[in-house]
């Protein structure tokens, strides 16, 4: 019930008086204070978010096909072709398994968990964050390395859930429909044959525990995370329909893979089907055994049914990279200049230069942004304070002399 006041103009809402409020807004047969506006502003807010049902954006119908999917990943990850089938069916499977209907014959489509397998700066991340983009499902990406089982420094499993609630606006029914990337997933590989009686920190203790959110279910999450916040209130996230993209570089892998195709990496002691294998590209030949004899867990391996690998990138790869994609490096700088009214050019030959660099200096793909932010940090610093020049023509003179300025030279490989 409202106050009575004594002024002439007062609040319809709490009842307070004009001098005791910041603003009073007057209406057709009342007056509203700041105060109130802005605690209905939250009533109305929270009934808006409670109301709404958190719904995927498709339906069967208009769920993206399988090619439909490629297609979307061919503007933005440049080849990788082979990943790209298996992730596009197998993200188009776990999703018409999210929205089938109710059978009467009882099958039960299992969930679709993914790993891929490939060098640094391959893509594997760009892929999964390019597959949410299409979809509009919440995403995100975890660190492995930083996951621990409880009772140590670091992250909790739960941490993982927590991130994605998020992510989602702590839309518990949008998070149980999203996609989470657990990047550098080999880190947490055993170190030897023999399991420990004890606790490891990241090792093989993440992967038992990250077991649970793979295989689906009922999980109680810190939405602030556990261990600043202990007192929180625990919110309970089914991982059923979450689907899991694990990427890493499994470096060294490919010994195991040349260990059981009976060839040898490097030397000339091989067997007669040598002849028909690619031994620049092994990791095409990857098969779960190779990931048991890493040092993952069958029953992690079990959980990620769907295994993928990524090409290195060669020179044409990286070219292509460099220019091709809706978002490649060199339209992102061109419209950084264009933001200052700056026409900005390349010659043809600055981006073999580029990429020759990032092959000699053994960075891949994400060294590219390195070189060129090396090779244009001087333009970008002078240029918008001065008004008469409006254009930037690139030419290889040029990039070599402010890349021999930049510390990245301190990379190259001897």
């Amino acid at each position: 019930m409202a106050k009575k006041t004594t002024g002439e103009n007062h609040c319809s809402f709490c009842g307070r008086d004009e001098n005791e409020v910041n603003v009073l807004i007057s209406g057709t047969s009342g007056f509203i204070c700041d105060v109130c506006v802005e605690q209905a502003h939250g009533i109305v807010d929270e009934a808006f978010k409670s109301s709404k049902k958190s719904k995927l954006n498709f339906s069967m119908a208009s769920l993206p096909k399988p090619k439909e999917i490629k297609d979307f990943l061919d503007q933005y990850v440049i080849g990788q072709d082979s990943a790209k089938r298996y992730l596009s069916v197998s993200v188009y499977n776990h999703y018409k398994r999210i929205l089938q209907k109710t059978m009467k014959d009882d099958v039960e489509i299992e969930k679709s968990n993914i790993i891929m397998v490939g060098p640094t700066g391959t893509g594997k991340t760009l892929l999964a964050k390019t597959i949410a983009k299409l979809l509009r499902v919440p995403f995100t990406i975890v660190d492995a390395t930083v996951l621990t089982e409880a009772g140590y420094v670091g992250e909790d499993i739960e941490s993982i859930l927590s991130r994605l609630l998020q992510v989602a606006d702590y839309d518990v029914a949008a998070a149980e429909r999203g996609i989470v990337f657990i990047d550098e997933i080999d880190k947490i590989a055993r170190k030897s044959d023999n399991p420990s009686i004890t606790r490891d920190v990241s090792g093989e203790g993440v992967q038992q525990g990250l077991l649970k959110l793979l295989e689906g279910s009922v999980v109680n999450v810190p939405p602030q995370g556990g261990r600043k916040h202990p007192e929180q209130r625990m919110i309970e996230v089914n991982t059923k329909n979450i689907l899991f993209v694990c990427g890493g570089a499994f470096d060294g892998i490919e010994r195991k893979i040349a260990q059981r195709l009976n060839t040898r990496v490097v030397g000339y002691a091989a067997g007669r089907k040598s002849a028909e294998i690619d031994r620049n590209n092994l990791m095409k030949y990857v098969t779960p055994m190779d990931l048991k004899s890493f040092g993952l867990i069958p029953e992690i391996i079990g959980r990620l049914p769907i295994l993928t690998y990524l090409d290195p990138l060669d020179k044409p790869a990286l070219l292509r990279i460099l220019v091709e994609p809706k978002n490649s490096i060199v339209k992102q700088y061109v419209k950084l200049f264009d933001m200052d009214g700056i026409e900005l050019t390349f010659d043809s030959d600055v981006f073999e230069y580029i990429v020759d660099k990032a092959i000699e200096y053994k960075i891949g793909a994400r060294g590219l942004r390195s070189i060129v932010e090396a090779i244009m940090i001087d333009a970008m610093f002078h240029l918008p304070s001065e008004d008469e020049k409006k254009k930037l023509n690139v030419t290889k003179k040029y990039a070599q002399e402010h890349l021999e300025k930049s510390n990245l030279l301190n990379l190259q490989v001897a």
